[in-house]
This record gives structure tokens, C-alpha cells and sequence, in this order.
């Protein structure tokens, strides 16, 4: 069978019911005519109007209390700013009786700005309702004492402010917000209807309430600063994150005992080992070799707390073989500038000197003025017209002194008579074409104009004589060889000949071949110029006339000089 749950019935209205029922006792005796009866019935009757009278605030008192308790586990069940002040005002509206509830906080610029606003059906109300008594909070705010007024439109204090009057306001009960002894708000409740609905056991209870709710509503805006924070930390950490995952240069840190903390993805990719292999492991565990090489120098950056920059040193890796890498060595510091350990920023320059070597040999192969010339982003095949000085040289004697030496000794003896040749023609700022076997091709005034640039090849010519004769100097006799030169100037056309697989600079004309068969011609130690280029050097050289070259593919003979020597 249910059990009916009863609602608690209070002790006055307990002593109501007694006090009552003893009345109507004393009415049924008073019929019956007996006065000591109805008498002693009168006195029981007027000791529990009394009693009620003495209990009744103390009842008050208790409900307050176990109200306040409960309020306290309320507000303190969340630290959502929102819900604690909804929760606040909708309380305090319930405990008192009030009609509406109004909760101000101070802003960042310490004004104070309605937070909240609520009715006694439990709903917000809306900001063109805010008809409030600003003079009472005032005085609030100014005083930090609670204000009572059980009728507002009557009390002296407050009877002729234009706000009571023009909002018909009556009972009035606003209470200050305080954490220890700061304000942070006011907490104010009305009714525009009825006068005396605020007593002064609810002051007392609103401001007992006043106190936990603003501890509550700071411990919530304290919590809601926190939370903003922590996002923004967060977010700023995962920014970081990004950085410091997207640098290209490797980046390690390590504690002062050498293990590793902090460990990006390039710098795992340089190691060869995956970030979660590196970090929390000793230097000398990831590579041994690594370590052993840079523990002097972390020991330095400790002891003197100044970073080592561009220290570079090679390695041999098992998984990767030989490694040059480049290193940057800081402290690691706390907030303190108290040192924790070293950052290390690991570049791999591995690849880096691979193509630096490409290049030192690509421009031993190539003129660097021609390599100066070329853009790799826009290669074209073809080329241009323009006037140069062209420049054949051989190596005389080579066919038959090859015969009786190893291949390696006859190509370390050739390369450094084609090299005394190359030099000369750099020095002059000349382009070297190609090496054909024992011989060389150079030409003058492109792709850099030099209007000397015929005298530029006679004085190439030369210089290749004076180094062959210092070869000579230190060679033996076996190993001399000669040369033979022939110079021509006219017309060509120069670029990029070939394919996109394969390109080569070169020049191409007849000029090209008229210097190529002077050349040809040349006797020991000759060098041969055309007419054409006497023309443009005979105020600068020295010359003699020899018997004209009938050249393969010319049908007349050319005109030639030798050079001698400088004026």
C-alpha cells in the first residue's frame, strides 16, 4: 500500500492548531457554565499565543539558516560565471519575495554593469525594464552597508528621488557584493506593488547570502579568467607546436645531464630515428659518435653560458653513410636566467656540399662568366649573333709520347699542361669552350663584352708559351711537350646547342673553324693570327710575317702573322 507523503507542518502553525482547538474547547465549556474550566482554558490559550510569538522567529531564523546552507551547496556546485549568477538571483528572489532581482558586477573599467536580471516566475527580463533606484545603489556602493526601505515613496532618505517616484517604486532591499574588502557589485531587489515585503531577518539573510555568492561569483570569474587563459596558452602552444615542427633546421634539447627533452622533425629526419626514439634518451645513445664529438663544446656553452655558432664537423652514419652537418650550440634558460641545458639547431649540409662540389666542378669545366650567364628557370635553346676572338691551343708530341706511358701518368701529365692553358685563358677573363682531347677552345668578348678582347687572346697565347716554359722547369726532359696556337676574329653566333637532356655553350661560325685550322697549321711553340685579328692588335704586338695557310675548306689562302712578342 503507497504511502501519502505530508508536508512538513511548521511549529507555529502547530501551536496554531492547539491554540485553536483549545478555543473551541473553551467555547463548548463556555456553553456548559463552567468558569474555572473556561478560565483555564483561557490561560492555556493565551501561553501558546505566546509561545507561538517567542517560536515563531526562531522558526524564521532556522528556515533561514537551512536556506543558506543549501544556497551555499548551490552556488558552489559550478564555476560557470552564467549559471552561478542565474542561480544566485533566482534564489534570492525566491527567499525574500520579491518581484524582481537585479546582480551588477564591476567591469574591467570598474563600472558597474548589470550581469543578470530575473523575476519571480524565474525568467530574465528585458534591459527596457531596468527601472531601478540608481540613488540607493549609489549610496550602496559608496557606503558597503546594506539599504533597507520598506517603502520607498514614504522614507525620508530616499521619498523625493525622481527614479522612486517616476518608477512608483516601494520595497526596496539592495545589499553590496564584497570579497574581503573589496566591492565587486551589488545585489538589489524591489516590489513595485506592495510596502513592506522586506524585514529586517531578510537584510540579514541577504547579506549572510551576499557574502557566499561573492565568493562564489569570484571564485567563477577567477575560473573563467583561468579557462581563458588556459585556451589562449593552449592555442598558443599548438601554434608553437606548428613552428616549431615546420622548421627546416633540426632543433634538440637537452637537459644538463644530456638527455634529450624536446626533439622537432627535422631534426629526427637528420638523426634518422623517429622523435619518439630521441626524445628522453641520452646524446650518446642516439649517436654515440655525435655526442663524444660536440661534448666539449656543450661543456663550454654551460661553463660560459655564450652560444658556439657555426661549428661544423662530418659524420658516418650506419643508415646513411657519410653526413656533414652544421651545429649552433645555446643555454637553455628558465624564466630565472638560470641555466637547464643546451638547445642544439642541427643543420644537414650533406646535400648542400654534394652540390657545392657539383658546382666547383661544373665550373672548372665551364667559364664562371658563362655559368654567370645562365638561368636555370629560363634555359632556351639557340643563341646570338656577335663578334669575338677565337682562341685554338694543342699540346704537340702528345700522340706519339703516349705511347710508352700508363694511362693514369700520361692523363696526370696532360692535365697539367691543359691546365697552365686554362689558367692563362681565365686570367684574361677569357670563356673556355671545351676541351677536345690534348686540345682547348677559348673565345673573348662574350658573353661579357671586352673591347680589348683580341688583344686579350694574343696575350693568352703568351701567357701559355711562359707556362709551358716553366713546366719545363719542373719536368723532366722525357715529359716536355709543346704547343701550337691559332688566333682568328669574326663573326658567331653563341648559345645553348643540344637538348634539354643536354646542353652545351658553345659558339659556332666559320670564324670558329678558320682558328681551329690555324691552329692546325701552327709548328712547335707557333702561335698563329689571322688578318683580321692583326688588324685589330697591330699597335700592340709584335709580328712576322710567315707564308699564307691554305686552310682545309678555304678557297684561298689566309693571310697570317706570327706573334713574337708584346710592344
Amino acid at each position: 500500500m503507497a504511502t501519502t507523503k505530508h508536508k512538513p507542518v511548521s511549529i507555529n502553525d502547530q501551536l496554531i492548531a492547539v491554540t485553536q482547538r483549545a478555543a473551541n474547547i473553551r467555547a463548548g465549556l463556555n456553553a456548559g457554565r463552567s468558569p474555572e474550566a473556561v478560565e483555564g482554558f483561557k490561560e492555556i490559550e493565551n501561553s501558546l499565543s505566546r509561545i507561538s510569538e517567542i517560536l515563531v522567529p526562531f522558526e524564521q531564523r532556522f528556515s533561514h539558516l537551512q536556506a543558506l546552507a543549501g544556497i551555499g551547496q548551490v552556488v558552489n556546485s559550478t564555476l560557470e560565471i552564467d549559471e552561478v549568477l542565474q542561480i544566485v538571483m533566482d534564489t534570492i528572489v525566491r527567499l525574500t519575495g520579491a518581484e524582481r532581482g537585479f546582480l551588477m558586477l564591476r567591469d574591467e573599467h570598474g563600472e558597474m554593469q548589470t550581469r543578470i536580471a530575473r523575476n519571480w516566475e524565474q525568467e530574465s527580463i528585458n534591459k527596457n525594464e531596468f527601472a531601478i533606484s540608481r540613488t540607493i545603489i549609489e549610496r550602496v556602493i559608496q557606503g558597503g552597508e546594506a539599504v533597507l526601505t520598506t517603502n520607498a515613496r514614504e522614507d525620508p532618505r530616499f521619498g523625493g528621488q525622481e527614479s522612486i517616484i517616476a518608477f512608483n517604486l516601494r520595497s526596496i532591499l539592495c545589499v553590496p557584493l564584497m570579497v574581503k574588502t573589496d566591492l565587486i557589485g551589488v545585489i538589489y531587489t524591489d516590489n513595485r506593488i506592495r510596502t513592506g515585503i522586506f524585514s529586517e531577518a531578510d537584510r540579514d539573510l541577504l547579506i549572510a547570502f551576499a557574502n557566499q555568492a561573492a565568493v562564489a561569483i569570484e571564485n567563477a570569474r577567477l575560473f573563467s579568467s583561468l579557462k581563458r587563459t588556459l585556451e589562449e596558452v593552449t592555442e598558443l602552444k599548438n601554434l608553437m607546436d606548428d613552428v616549431f615542427a615546420s622548421i627546416v633546421s633540426g632543433v634538440i634539447t637537452a637537459d644538463v645531464q644530456d638527455q634529450i627533452t624536446l626533439c622537432n622533425r627535422a631534426a629526427a629526419s637528420i638523426l634518422g630515428r623517429a622523435s619518439a626514439e630521441i626524445v628522453g634518451r641520452k646524446l650518446e645513445e642516439i649517436v654515440p659518435a655525435f655526442a663524444s664529438n660536440i661534448r666539449s663544446h656543450l661543456n663550454a656553452v654551460r661553463e660560459s653560458e655564450q652560444p658556439i655558432v657555426g661549428l661544423e664537423f662530418s659524420q658516418k652514419l650506419p643508415e646513411r653513410g657519410s653526413v656533414d652537418w652544421r651545429l649552433n650550440l645555446s643555454p637553455l634558460k628558465d624564466a630565472g636566467q638560470r641555466t637547464q641545458g643546451v638547445a642544439i639547431v642541427l643543420d644537414d649540409l650533406t646535400e648542400q656540399k654534394r652540390l657545392e662540389a657539383q658546382r666547383k666542378l661544373f665550373e672548372r669545366m665551364v667559364s664562371p662568366a658563362v655559368i654567370q650567364q645562365l638561368d636555370p628557370d629560363s634555359l632556351q635553346l639557340g643563341g646570338k649573333r656577335g663578334d669575338i676572338t677565337v682562341l685554338f691551343a694543342d699540346v704537340r708530341g702528345f700522340t706519339s709520347f703516349s705511347e710508352t706511358l700508363e694511362p693514369e701518368k700520361l692523363v696526370s701529365i696532360l692535365n697539367r699542361y691543359l691546365a697552365a692553358m686554362a689558367e692563362a685563358v681565365l686570367s684574361q677573363e677569357g670563356t673556355i669552350d671545351k676541351f677536345m682531347g690534348d686540345a682547348i677552345m677559348a673565345w673573348f668578348n662574350a658573353p661579357i663584352p671586352q673591347p680589348d678582347h683580341t688583344l686579350r687572346a694574343v696575350k693568352t697565347a703568351l701567357a701559355i708559351r711562359e707556362a709551358f716554359e716553366e713546366l719545363y722547369r719542373q719536368l723532366p726532359r722525357e715529359e716536355h711537350l709543346s704547343f701550337g696556337a691559332g688566333i682568328h676574329y669574326g663573326e658567331a653566333v653563341l648559345g645553348l646547342i643540344g637538348t634539354e637532356r643536354r646542353l652545351e655553350y658553345t659558339a659556332i661560325s666559320d670564324s670558329v673553324n678558320t682558328a681551329k685550322r690555324l691552329q692546325e697549321n701552327s709548328a712547335k711553340n707557333q702561335i698563329i693570327l689571322s688578318q683580321a685579328a692583326y688588324e685589330r692588335v697591330k699597335d700592340h704586338v709584335v709580328v712576322k710575317p710567315i707564308a699564307p695557310v691554305a686552310a682545309k675548306g678555304k678557297t684561298q689562302p689566309l693571310d697570317v702573322f706570327e706573334v713574337v712578342g708584346l710592344k
